[in-house]
């Protein structure tokens, strides 16, 4: 049998076999056995260059118009089989046109930006400008200036992400803004807040994350005491959380407030989540705040004989978690709709 005829049976049988083909699945598997990379059609051209020089060409023509012919064939039969599994699909699943379309969901705002807005917006109406700064810090601002020297074992609180580039870090807090803010505003009073992102390189819990929001507050002037930290933390407290929330400051320690201290709001015994937040005291931590060192108060540029001033940093997250009995802190970065949606 020469190569021609052979060529001419292998039109013969695809075409035969293609006109057998009834569904869009056998027409593929065709497709497949015939034109594939291991097809019979392409194992069929490859056969030219066994053959003698003048029975080349015309071999090379006659394939390529078998191939052309089989491949037009296949393409106008699987249109129609397309076509027909649709009309088939539509008859047996009716379509009403006239129907409404169905309405996109609308998307809203996560609702820990949304607590971080609530909380600006009790500090604006209090007064307090807000302020944005970077995340990226050189040690010297992220420790030094905030009464942290080299080896001071006060660094130890932070476990610190550092760059490849000597004395760059991501910041631990958002504390050194404090600085940024001074140095802009100092000899003149202040009241600020700095939300932004902290990061820090602990272990992934229920509890704590390597990325994470703050909020960073600062009141510097003239004869500011410990009095007006307390009516600020308590108005505020009261704002956020309910106008009858009491507040309990317990001492703590910052090495960039002195004295420092730790703010817990009482929370209502008539929560079903009372105790598991409180774990039984009835008292649950919010912030940790205090008066600013009159070694920072010196470094952002202000003389700590003339002016003093307090500070405080919170988590809206760990608030959002408190606010609305979240026990999961990873919840926040998952995107999971079904969590999303609750808020």
């Amino acid at each position: 049998m020469t190569a021609n005829e052979a060529l001419a049976q292998l039109e013969q049988r695809a075409a035969a076999e293609l006109h057998a083909a009834t569904d869009e699945a056998a027409l593929r598997a065709w497709n497949t056995k015939f034109f594939g990379e291991k097809g019979e059609m392409n194992a069929a051209l490859r056969l030219v260059s066994t053959l003698p020089a003048d029975q080349r060409k015309a071999y090379g023509q006659d394939g390529n118009r078998v191939k052309q012919s089989l491949l037009t064939a296949y393409e106008q039969k699987l249109a129609i089989e397309k076509e027909a599994s649709l009309l088939a699909n539509l008859a047996a699943n009716p379509l009403d046109v006239t129907l409404p379309g169905r309405t996109m969901s609308a998307g809203g705002i996560h609702i820990a930006t949304r607590v971080m807005r609530e909380i600006d917006a009790i500090f604006a109406d209090m007064g307090f400008q807000v302020f944005r700064s970077r995340e990226v810090e050189d040690d010297q601002t992220n420790f030094e200036l905030l009464n942290m020297p080299p080896h001071h074992p006060a660094r130890d609180m932070w476990d610190t992400f550092h760059t490849k580039t000597p004395g760059v870090l991501l910041r631990t807090h958002t504390s050194p803004g404090q600085i940024h803010v001074m140095k802009q505003f100092a000899p003149n009073p202040v009241r600020a807040v700095l939300p932004g992102m902290c990061y820090r390189y602990e272990a992934i819990t229920t509890r704590s994350e390597i990325q994470f929001e703050q909020v960073e507050g600062l009141v510097i002037g003239p004869n500011i005491t410990m009095a007006d930290l307390k009516g600020t933390i308590t108005a505020f407290a009261r704002r956020l959380f309910g106008q009858e929330r009491q507040i309990r400051i317990r001492s703590s320690y910052f090495p960039f407030t002195e004295p420092s201290i730790e703010v817990d709001i009482d929370w209502p015994k008539e929560d079903p989540n009372a105790d598991r937040l409180t774990k039984g005291t009835g008292w649950l931590e919010i912030m940790g705040a205090g008066m600013i060192h009159p070694t920072v108060l010196r470094n952002g540029g202000y003389d700590p004989d003339v002016v003093s001033g307090f500070a405080f940093g919170m988590g809206p997250q760990r608030i959002t978690m408190l606010k609305h009995a979240i026990d999961d802190i990873r919840e926040f970065w998952k995107n999971d709709l079904r969590f999303l949606g609750q808020f």
